[in-house]
């Protein structure tokens, strides 16, 4: 029995990102997120309801300031105490792991799909998603890009803009494009 769309994402398998159940789940995540971003602040919350309950994980003390864009939701982890300020995007096509006490500077985004490198596979949609796991009370600044399969370890600190392209070991504060260790 051949698998789905979304069982080879979920696998970490080559799948078509244009298939109709992977868009009726995207609309529900947009719609999660529309909810979120217009509800006002004091009928929001911490996080709109629809997005709190689309989220694998999420610590009740978890805070997302509105605007905010996932793929899919469902992927996503948040520990305790993880804050994300505006503008964050999270392209939830694999697991995404926030670890405790970390907090997202504005118009963050993290990436997990990647696409083919053969043009002809590309235009076919195919993606691949990686998993991106950031550790406990990791900083990551304004418009820093992670990029698909990246670790970054407990206590990092991620500069504002950098593009992270390579794991972070713990402690470590990396900067720049692509981002490198500094101190």
């Amino acid at each position: 029995m051949s698998k789905t769309e979304f069982e080879k994402m979920q696998a970490g398998e080559w799948y078509s990102c244009l298939d109709p159940e992977l868009t009726v789940m995207r609309r529900l995540a947009l719609e999660a997120s529309h909810e979120h971003s217009h509800l006002y602040p004091s009928e929001r919350g911490n996080i709109g309801p629809r997005l709190r309950a689309l989220f694998a994980q999420c610590a009740e003390d978890v805070r997302i300031e509105a605007r905010f864009h996932c793929a899919y939701g469902i992927n996503i982890h948040l520990g305790h105490d993880v804050f994300l300020n505006v503008g964050c995007v999270i392209l939830d096509t694999a697991p995404v792991h926030i670890g405790d006490h970390s907090m997202l500077g504005p118009n963050v985004q993290i990436y997990c799909a990647d696409h083919h490198r053969d043009p002809e596979l590309r235009k076919q949609h195919l993606e691949i998603a990686y998993p991106v796991t950031i550790g406990s009370n990791v900083w990551i600044g304004g418009g820093a890009i992670i990029l698909p399969g990246i670790t970054i370890g407990d206590n990092a600190i991620i500069g504002a803009g950098s593009v992270v392209t390579k794991d972070v070991a713990p402690g470590t504060t990396v900067v720049g494009n692509p981002a490198r260790p500094i101190g």
